[in-house]
């Protein structure tokens, strides 16, 4: 029986899905997470603590683990554990993406960096000290353009701004989102930086694709059909199959092929999130990761076949590529916090249920949590699920049942 190591952050939308696939499998399973647990003691060989943010560290503590339980797959499932999942794979000698890659993934400061030189279209960029201030980028800016830090996912942190005054006052909130412990713990280095780059105008879309020797096979597309104009990038709605041309899928999937080939990625999945405009496509990022959230819910492949088990084969050496994927149209809406507060109650989740092509609505937010929206907040107060006949189906239940959602919060 297998024994896969999963990197599970405590603070992970992934971790059942993921469980769920390789009980599927019949994996023998061990779980890391960066919080000890009480029953560590009581099952040393199924449970480890590890610091995702130091990945040596986890390397060799995972070394020294794998000698007395040895270890046959390492999956990181998220973007706080994709360079540690690529670290422990080295250290014990299991196929993995170079870990500089990975690292250059996750840092998207070093990712432009990347594109540029390897001539993927991607936005011009610079990386500031957030101490040098907004003055120090006036010179370089050109309206509109976008402040972001250089470690965060989920558009966390992510500002339009079209003038002088904008640029400061989105340098500042950005530098009082950095310095919160938890961001500047996370972050080291990097919470001291603040990357100032092009707003690329045009419909944005997400490739989902998987890696093997350096060849990706795209799973998914999915278009994006609310505006991300800015301010904030609050991501919403996902749908696959993707409505765009043949041909601009064609150019989307061949530049995130280009992207991950100019960050070094070789192997596992990748999420890129791509713009499409007269020019074609521009990368806006890849990641060394599948999709966040629970949005993964929306494929399925082969005989109900999750992302979660397809990654899991393919870590396992199984050829996935000719996988195919249900022939359905597929939705997720990322329910938005409209506003701070503390969450407590919903209404209307047996009329969401009920609406046609609503396949599931799932609640994340718990009660009594406090709520914070973007872009200072990296969380959503839950997911709906739709699977129809066509994309503009799947995606007209979606607003139906977010319209008869009701969020009480004080």
């Amino acid at each position: 029986m297998p024994r896969v190591l999963l990197l599970l952050p405590t603070t992970t939308y992934k971790a059942s899905d993921f469980l769920a696939a390789a009980e599927k499998l019949r994996l023998s399973i061990v779980v890391a997470s960066e919080e000890s647990s009480a029953l560590e003691g009581l099952n040393p060989e199924g449970l480890l603590t590890l610091d995702f943010r130091d990945a040596e560290a986890c390397a060799r503590k995972a070394a020294v683990f794998a000698r007395g339980s040895p270890i046959d797959v390492v999956v990181g499932v998220d973007e706080q554990t994709a360079v540690a999942a690529a670290a422990i794979s080295e250290a014990l000698g299991l196929p993995h993406n170079p870990v500089a890659a990975v690292q250059a993934a996750a840092d998207k400061g070093w990712m432009r960096d990347l594109l540029a030189r390897a001539g993927v279209p991607s936005p011009r960029a610079r990386l500031f000290e957030l101490a040098e201030g907004a003055g120090a980028a006036a010179p370089f800016v050109r309206f509109p353009c976008v402040v972001k830090p250089t470690f965060l996912a989920a558009s966390r942190g992510v500002i339009r701004v079209n003038d002088a005054a904008e640029l400061s006052a989105a340098w500042a909130r950005v530098a009082r989102l950095l310095a919160d412990p938890e961001v500047a713990g996370r972050g080291g280095g990097a919470a001291r930086q603040i990357l100032v780059e092009d707003f690329v105008p045009g419909a944005e879309v997400a490739v989902e694709g998987i890696l093997k020797d350096g060849r990706l096979t795209v799973l998914a597309i999915f278009d994006k059909p609310d505006p991300l104009d800015g301010p904030f990038f609050e991501e919403t709605i996902y749908v696959t199959p993707s409505r765009m041309p043949a041909g601009a899928q064609e150019r989307l999937a061949a530049a995130a092929r280009d992207a991950a080939v100019a960050l070094g990625l070789r192997d596992g999945p990748v999420h890129a999130e791509l713009r499409w405009n007269e020019r074609g496509p521009w990368v806006i990022e890849i990641a060394a990761r599948s999709i966040g959230g629970l949005c993964s819910r929306t494929l399925q492949f082969g005989i109900r076949m999750s992302l979660e088990e397809l990654v899991l084969r393919h870590a396992l050496g199984q050829d996935v590529d000719r996988t195919p994927r249900s022939d359905f149209a597929a939705g997720v809406m990322m329910i938005p916090i409209p506003r701070a507060g503390v969450y407590e109650d919903v209404e209307g989740l047996d009329a969401a249920r009920a609406v046609t092509d609503i396949e599931d609505v799932v609640i994340t937010a718990h009660l009594s949590q406090r709520l914070v929206p973007l872009p200072e907040g990296g969380r959503y107060l839950g997911f709906l699920f739709s699977r129809a006949d066509t994309p503009e189906r799947a995606e007209a239940a979606l607003r139906e049942a977010h319209a008869k959602l009701s969020f009480r919060i004080s």
